[in-house]
């Protein structure tokens, strides 16, 4: 399979990845492969001649094929994806990887913003689904990419796929949208991108992605975090990162851990307030963390002295290297509490997914 250029909306995280915590809840049939190896995290593979008691073996999803019942009707296979980072979707991918005499014709796709706590799949089934990708038609062994435009913030996805046949991922790529609430008055990683934080800039991505030092969790191998190409001319990488929302760093916690010949030999943060200064102005920036040494395979916290707000941080590996998990551990300002307030405000129409107290709805601040 030859795989196409990545859509701009790649960019994005997927919001559907099992590492991120998604999980496909419910399908209408899953007899030849499960459901759960749609939102798995590596590229789907194959191996031909691996015959198990249900036939050919495949790192996807597949499905029965279906017969007319008795009134003729052929009806359609469908799967419910929770998202484990709730947010705006920008881009679906399906990609029917291998599947090439058994992939479905066609294929659309609907999403849900959950008002209520978690709901079952039971609620889900009579829940008001909204059409974000309309039946399109699918090739064999093949990566479909649909831009999505809908300025809500959703909880679950469900995959239409038409009659039947398989699917090796589905990716739901979009810009993660917390619940404000959760968060107001907390102690926080405003670096966590299930916060809303993300690397918007980095000066190497060679072996993986920054955003991946965002991810929740450890990381269980090198893979899982950022790390870059050895650098042979002077200088050092680095990684911005734009905050969740203002506020102010306490505390800096820099995980090397599985980096044990790649970890940088020393980490440095500085900061900046990117509504009164800016980020490309080297003198911009004021010192957060000075050039700290660290140690392969590692975790290490440093408290950080009472700080200005600030927006977005930088940090320097020197000279190059890598690390699992970024954690950057402070507290919102009213500023950036008001702007998590009304960002989930227009988003959901100031309707709770977690309703609270005598009268839920919209977000206020304190």
């Amino acid at each position: 399979m030859t795989e196409p250029p990545a859509p701009p909306f790649a960019s994005h995280p997927d919001l559907a990845l099992r590492t991120l915590g998604g999980s496909v809840i419910a399908a209408s049939d899953e007899s030849f492969e499960e459901k759960e190896n749609l939102v798995n995290p590596w590229p789907p593979a194959f191996s031909p001649g691996t015959f198990g008691a249900r036939g050919q073996e495949y790192d996807g999803w597949e499905t029965a094929r279906r017969r007319p019942d008795a009134d003729g009707r052929l009806g359609h296979d469908w799967a419910i994806v929770r998202l484990g980072l709730p947010g705006v979707i920008r881009g679906i991918v399906v990609d029917t990887a291998w599947f090439t005499g058994n992939f479905p014709p066609y294929a659309s796709v609907e999403a849900y913003g959950a008002d209520g706590a978690y709901p079952s799949v039971a609620e889900l089934a009579g829940a008001d689904w909204t059409e974000i990708v309309p039946l399109s038609p699918l090739k064999g062994d093949a990566v479909h990419a649909f831009p999505v435009d809908a300025a809500r913030r959703f909880t679950h996805v469900r995959l239409n796929i038409h009659p039947d046949g398989g699917v090796a991922r589905l990716r739901v790529h979009g810009e993660p949208v917390p619940d404000p609430r959760l968060l107001d008055g907390l102690t926080i990683d405003l670096a966590a991108l299930e916060n809303g934080a993300r690397v918007v800039e980095c000066s190497d991505m060679f072996y993986s992605s920054p955003d991946h030092m965002l991810f929740p969790g450890t990381a269980r191998n090198q893979s899982e975090g950022w790390e870059t190409a050895r650098r042979r001319g002077p200088g050092n990488d680095w990684a911005i990162v734009r905050l969740a929302a203002p506020g102010v760093i306490r505390l800096a916690e820099f995980d090397t851990a599985h980096l044990k010949f790649n970890a940088p030999a020393e980490v440095a943060l500085a900061g900046i307030d990117a509504r009164t200064g800016d980020p490309g102005d080297p003198g911009a920036w004021h010192e957060l963390l000075g050039r700290t040494r660290v140690q392969p395979d590692g975790c290490h916290r440093f408290r950080l002295a009472a700080g200005r707000e600030v927006t977005h941080v930088r940090l320097d590996v020197h000279p190059d290297g890598g690390l699992s998990r970024l954690r950057l551990l402070g507290d919102l300002s009213p500023a950036g509490t008001r702007l998590l307030a009304d960002r989930w405000n227009a988003l959901t129409g100031g309707r709770g997914e977690r309703e609270r107290g005598p009268s839920p709805g919209a977000v206020t601040t304190r």
